[in-house]
């Protein structure tokens, strides 16, 4: 039986050297597909979701994701039916981002999946590993907000602009801050 790729270590969750030709592959493939799409914006939102749909994992119905736009590779990205993201969004997709049906994300909003261990030798070896990101349906991520690796906000939430999601956040409730607190 043959060890596991690091693609397939990074696509468990587990620690993965991020320098492995194939993901590296991986990223150049992403970062020409996502010069198209980044010229993209003078083209209806209709011809932009089927550049998406080319690399990501799941595009919904009505998605209008407005360049520019940067991601690690795209394939762990699932957008839901109508979801809208405003210029300049970011997400490092090295784990799983799911966003719900409806959800707005603003202006310069960051979603981040990759984590890197705590323990420096560990470090200095080049590995990582990512946690998954859930959003939920009808989630408002106000701009410059930043959500951190392993984060679940529920349906129906707020998110302050400029927010650091650092933890879950609740079904219907709004968090502002950083680090981000369920308002009262």
């Amino acid at each position: 039986m043959s060890e596991r790729t690091e693609k397939q270590k990074m696509l468990a969750g587990e620690l993965y050297y991020a320098g492995d030709p194939e993901l590296q592959a991986d990223m150049v493939a992403t970062h020409v597909w996502l010069a198209r799409f980044n010229a993209s914006l003078a083209q209806s939102v209709a011809a932009r979701r089927e550049i998406l749909a080319e690399r990501l994992a799941v595009v919904g119905e009505g998605v209008d994701l407005r360049p520019p736009f940067h991601c690690d590779y795209g394939f762990n990205i699932r957008l839901g039916d109508g979801v809208f993201m405003n210029f300049n969004c970011v997400i490092l997709d090295v784990a799983p981002v799911t966003i719900g049906d409806r959800t707005a994300v603003g202006p310069g909003v960051q979603i981040l999946t990759a984590d890197h261990p705590r323990d420096p030798e560990t470090r200095r070896m080049g590995l990582e590993f990512g946690r998954p990101v859930r959003i939920g349906a009808d989630v408002w991520i106000g701009g410059g907000a930043l959500i951190l690796p392993g984060v679940t906000i529920g349906d129906g939430a707020v998110i302050g602009a400029g927010a650091v999601v650092t933890r879950d956040v609740p079904a219907g409730a709004t968090a502002v801050g950083n680090p981000a607190r369920v308002k009262a």
